[in-house]
Formats: C-alpha cells, structure tokens, sequence
C-alpha cells in the first residue's frame, strides 16, 4: 500500500503539458502579460516584477508564500519583501526576510477576527489597519541581506485632525502629514539612493491609522507580496474599503494578482455552491474594477482533512468516504503448541525419558529448561480508525465552483489539492517520513511549503515553455 502512495506522489511531482492546461495549470494563456514581464526580470533594472497573494492562514503563514519567494529571487533576483500588514497584527506573525516590531500604544483592526468586532479604522488588502492616538507610538521593520529595499511606501489615512508620520531609515528622515479637509486614503513613497537594511515610522501630533506598508528594491528581480487573516473567506475580503484597496493597488502596482481562498470556505458549517459562487464572481469582479488589467490567478483549495462528525455533511453532495491511515495491527497469531502425549498408559520412550531426568536431578545437573517463546512483532498496515479521517464535502464543492468561475471569467486556475496527489493525500503528508503537513491535517510545516511552492512553480515553469515566443 505504501508503495501505491509513493507512485502516486511521485506521478503528482511530474508536471504534463496538454492544451491550456499544464499539470494542475489550466487557462495559463491569461498569464502571458506576467510570463513577458517575468522573461524580463533577471538582470533587469528598475521596477521589479510584483506578483501580490492575497487568501487565509496558508498566505498569512507564509511557509508557501515564502518558500515561492526565495525560489523566484534566487533566480531573477530579489526585488524587496514587498507588501506586509503594517507592525505585527497579531500574535504570531514571523514575516520571512525581514523582521518587524511595534510598540505599545496601537490598537488593531481587521476584516475577521478579534480585531474586527470594533474596527477602529479603514481596512484595505491587507485585511488590517493600526491607529494610534498617542505621540510617540512605533512600529520597525528590519530586513535580511536578501530583502534590502532602495523604495519605502506608507499607506495611512489622511483626515481632518491626524497626526503625522516620521520615516527614518539610516541618516534620511521625512515626514507624512496626514491632516486633511477630506477623509481619504494615501499612500506615500519614500526612496533611497542606497539600499536600507532598517526603517522606523514613529507617530506625531493627533491620531494616525495605517492599512499597510511595502519595501522594494528597484534592480529588476522579482518582489511576492503575501497578504491576508488567519481563518477569513473571500466574503470577509468584501470588509476592507474600497477607496482603500484602489489606492494601494495604484501605488504597489502588481503584475500578478494570485487569490487563495477556499480551505475556511470548505470547512464552514454550511456550504451552499449558490451562495459561494457569487461571493465568488462579486470579489473577483471587484478586484478586476480597482486593478484594472492585472492578470490573476486562482489557487484551488487543497487536500485536507478533519474528524469532526458535524462536517460529514456540510455540503449538498455524497458523504465523503473515509481516508485509510497507517495504524499498528496487533501481532500475528503465534503457532499453536504441540499436542501433549496422553498420561496413560505410558510408551517405553516416556519411561526413559522419565528416568533420565531423575538420573539428572540426582546427580546434580540441572533440569533442561525449554527457551520461552518469542513474542510477536506489532505490525504496521493501513486501515480506516474508529475515528477517521475525511474531507469535508463543503471543499469538493469549494473546488469545483472555483475551477468554473476561473474558466467561464478568464482567470488561469491551479488544482492544488490534484498536485498535491489527490483526494486524502494529507494523510500521508503528515504521517509518512519526511512530514509535510502540520497534526491539523490543514498547514504545512517548512518542507510542505517547500513542495507546494515548488509543485506551483514547476506548473508555471511547463506553461511558459509552451506558451511561445514570450518565454524565449
């Protein structure tokens, strides 16, 4: 059985090139304006290529977000980290390439979650926004070698009575007022002559809200921005502002726009294919209004997997079968013991024996006593548990709405769960050696987000091979 598990993912580590689709790629010919600028980008100079991911925890988390980063950069070079929600949102977050602090003084708010029971300013890609009504308040970022950044921008919200914001990274200081007759929002580049390792923005005068910042390194390169909220839907993208999202994406200006939504979706009590559809089609289309011609790119939801009983049937579709695991089976029955010779009458061979044990014991030696027997190894196999393991049916649902919306509204679509080997390949991610996945059967640990990352890029890599010109 294992055997089959290793085909299977070996099979699913291979990308196939038919059509439109490349592996789990499909309508990649919508990418080409991100494939032509990406052909462009190693060894280039000025602005780098900017590919923006905005979805839940697994983008938030970045373990495949940041694994997809140092891949592209190794090979095109580094652009800058990109765009990050501003400080530290919440408890937990690790950004890799760069480092953040923020002191006290603070208060957070977001599209889901704690922080978005009493929002106390605008929200935009991001999903969170900081305001502070004390002088004084700070948040610091500090950057790897790698992430270095010639290019700094602050967007806040400009309005009637704000304070004002102190930018210092190395010897260069400057400010951004924020007073306005209007509320409105604003974003603000600061550039730098020499790349910068550090920044500080300190708060001045009345209160300040933040939605979001963004280093860049102008050298050609490529910069992957990861954006989003631990456990949100697409729906609760619908919270941030409008003006807000428009905004930022005039001034972080991406080339591709990547959407990964559908693991929370999927795991919701309730999932009506309807409903999800048109949240679907809504945000995209609203995305599609304040970014104008940027390509963008549906990720599919993954493989995962729950033991929850309430989930068995939270989608209008087939009860999902339950997913086999490795489990210790109890030891082989051992042989059974010879049969015993009757007592009488006694045979001639019972009399010697008998008497050549008394002849032993009378002369002082020993007894033969008779080895014990060895106990059985415990054996290893597959099984379904007591308590097994299974997708939610809300996730099938997930994925097929996505893959039609993507198709019908010309956006290239990635089937992560088929990549990943299909239906219950989470078990073995996490249970077979090396581990890939979390005990959540959900997130991924650093080698996971290796392999996704990795699987994704191959897929895009096969798509540009065979889409032409462009990519020669």
């Amino acid at each position: 059985m294992i055997g089959l598990f290793a085909l299977a993912a070996a099979t699913a580590a291979t990308p196939a090139v038919t059509g439109d689709c490349a592996g789990a790629l499909c309508d990649y010919s919508v990418l080409r304006p991100w494939f032509e600028k990406l052909a462009a980008a190693r060894g280039g100079s000025g602005k780098p290529v900017h590919i923006l991911q905005i979805g839940d925890s697994h983008t938030i988390g970045d373990s495949i977000t940041g694994a997809w980063r140092e891949a592209l950069q190794a090979r095109y070079g580094s652009g800058g980290r990109g765009v990050m929600p501003p400080g530290r949102p919440f408890q937990g977050y690790n950004p890799r390439g760069v480092s953040v602090d923020m002191s006290p003084g603070w208060t957070i708010s977001s599209i889901f979650g704690a922080g978005s029971q009493n929002p106390a300013g605008a929200r935009g890609l991001a999903g969170f926004s900081i305001t502070s009504n004390v002088a004084g308040a700070r948040i610091g970022l500090t950057a790897s070698a790698n992430e270095t950044f010639t290019r700094l921008i602050l967007c806040a919200t400009a309005e009637p009575g704000a304070g004002n914001l102190v930018v210092t990274a190395g010897s260069q200081v400057d400010r951004m007022e924020l007073g306005a007759l209007l509320t409105r929002p604003e974003c603000k580049t600061f550039e730098y002559d020499r790349p910068q390792y550090a920044v500080s923005v300190v708060t001045e005068g009345g209160p300040v809200t933040i939605t979001s910042w963004a280093s860049f390194r102008d050298a050609g390169g490529v910069a992957l921005s990861n954006v989003g909220v631990v456990g949100s839907q697409f729906v609760h993208f619908s919270r941030n502002d409008d003006a807000v999202v428009a905004e930022e994406l005039r001034s972080y200006d991406p080339d591709l726009i990547v959407i990964a939504f559908g693991t929370n979706e999927g795991f919701a009590p309730r999932v009506s294919p309807q409903e999800y559809e048109i949240t679907l089609r809504t945000q995209i289309g609203r995305i599609r209004r304040l970014a104008g011609r940027v390509p963008i790119l549906l990720l599919g939801a993954p493989d995962a997997l729950t033991r929850r009983n309430e989930l068995l049937s939270n989608a209008p579709t087939v009860t999902p079968a339950p997913c086999i695991e490795p489990v210790t089976l109890p030891p082989a029955d051992p042989p059974p013991p010879p049969v015993a010779s009757p007592a009488d009458p006694q045979g001639i061979d019972d009399v010697l024996d008998s008497l050549g044990r008394s002849a032993a014991v009378a002369g002082g030696t020993a007894p033969v006593v008779p080895a014990p027997a060895a106990t059985p190894a415990p054996r290893t196999g597959w099984a379904i548990t007591a308590r097994p393991l299974f997708p939610p049916p809300g996730l099938k649902v997930v994925r097929e709405v996505q893959r039609k919306v993507a198709h019908q509204l010309r956006l290239a679509f990635w089937d992560w769960e088929a990549r990943m080997g299909g239906r219950c390949t989470a078990v073995t991610w996490v249970k077979l050696q090396p581990t890939r996945m979390r005990g959540d059967y959900v997130h991924y640990n650093t080698l996971g987000g290796q392999d996704i990352a990795g699987r994704l890029q191959a897929d895009l890599d096969a798509a540009m091979n065979a889409g032409g010109s462009w990519w020669r």
